[in-house]
């Protein structure tokens, strides 16, 4: 299979979008698909407002026509529905091609908590967007029904997975966190922004010491609002992986994310969960005995303690990107035949 995947979202950006496709690029390279990547790098390039360090690129349409044309591909996929997700979007129903997408980020709640912009005009735009490809991949049941309901059309599922064998409980002490830290250690890992929603976890009363991980437009001003919580900056790999190893608890403030790709690699670091019952975490979590999920999070903290680190790893071994990457297949393959999408 020759496969394109276009995204405004790729490296130097870290994020659950950018870890997702890197994976599932990895995932079919070995299974023998060639996949090439349309990405912001490969052209010129603005700072995106209030978030410059991420890129939109300027993709001139004919220029992506002629080389989606040149390529034979037997699919494309739209990642995003950024400036190359558009140009894309345009070269493929230029040239008569079929193409699928998929829906990451929950941008009318983004773009609303930043300006006065209805959500159902973002939502019309989307739905333009994604309803004239083949099928539109969602990563949780709560996604496609929220998602049907609001009029996009040929939804099917792609889940998340996470890499078991760099999320693991069994890396040495981060050396970030001082050995004296009074614990217990509660630790969250996201984009330091407003969406985010990191003050619902910062101002909790909690015991021990909070820690967190990643950078963003709203660092500096959380670092002041909160001198007694510890920001250890941007962190990948396995640096990452050993300060969820390091912690006690994972609590994951946010209201807005459609998945939530941390709470897996958390949890395949034996690390109890503690977050508010939305849509991501009760997707990811459910029933499962590895997290608390309440309208308190405090008290979702607190419990979470209690929680083995054993039952934690069992379950996010059951989640493996090759799965993922069957229903990312599957949706492909299906969307391409005409046939029904895969729920």
């Amino acid at each position: 299979m020759r496969l394109l995947i276009a995204t405004d979202a790729w490296a130097p950006q870290v994020n659950g979008v950018v870890r997702c496709l890197e994976a599932t690029v990895r995932e079919l390279g070995l299974r023998g698909a060639h996949v090439d990547i349309v990405s912001p790098d490969q052209f010129r390039s603005l700072p995106m407002p209030s978030y410059p360090e991420i890129r939109l690129a300027v993709a001139p349409r004919k220029a992506l026509a002629r080389r989606i044309d040149a390529g034979a591909y037997d699919a494309v996929h739209i990642a995003t529905e950024g400036p190359i997700g558009w140009g894309v979007r345009a070269a493929c129903q230029t040239l008569g091609m079929k193409f699928t997408t998929s829906y990451h980020t929950r941008f009318p709640e983004y773009l609303r908590a930043r300006a006065p912009v209805p959500e159902r005009w973002s939502y019309a735009l989307l739905r333009r967007f994604h309803n004239a490809g083949e099928a539109m991949m969602v990563a949780t049941p709560t996604m496609l029904s929220e998602l049907g309901a609001l009029g996009f059309r040929r939804l099917a599922m792609w889940s998340f997975g996470v890499d078991t064998e760099l999320f693991t409980p069994d890396h040495p002490p981060a050396p970030e966190l001082p050995k004296d830290l009074p614990r217990p250690i509660f630790i969250t890992v996201a984009r330091l922004a407003v969406e985010k929603n990191l003050d619902a976890f910062l101002g909790l009363d909690l015991p021990g010491t909070k820690v967190v991980v990643g950078d963003g437009p709203e660092r500096a001003a959380l670092t002041e609002r909160y001198p007694n919580a510890v920001f250890v900056g941007f962190r990948s790999g396995a640096a990452l992986a050993a300060l969820y190893a390091s912690a006690d608890v994972f609590v994951f403030p946010s209201l807005t994310d459609t998945f939530g790709l941390v709470l897996l690699e958390a949890a395949a670091c034996g690390l109890p969960i503690a977050a508010y019952p939305v849509q991501g975490p009760r997707d990811v979590i459910g029933q499962h005995p590895v997290g608390v999920l309440g309208g308190d999070l405090r008290s979702a903290a607190l419990s979470a303690l209690g929680i083995a680190r054993e039952q934690c790893r069992a379950f996010a071994l059951r989640h493996s990107w090759s799965a993922a990457t069957d229903q990312f297949l599957r949706a492909l393959v299906s969307a391409r035949a005409g046939s029904p999408l895969p729920a």
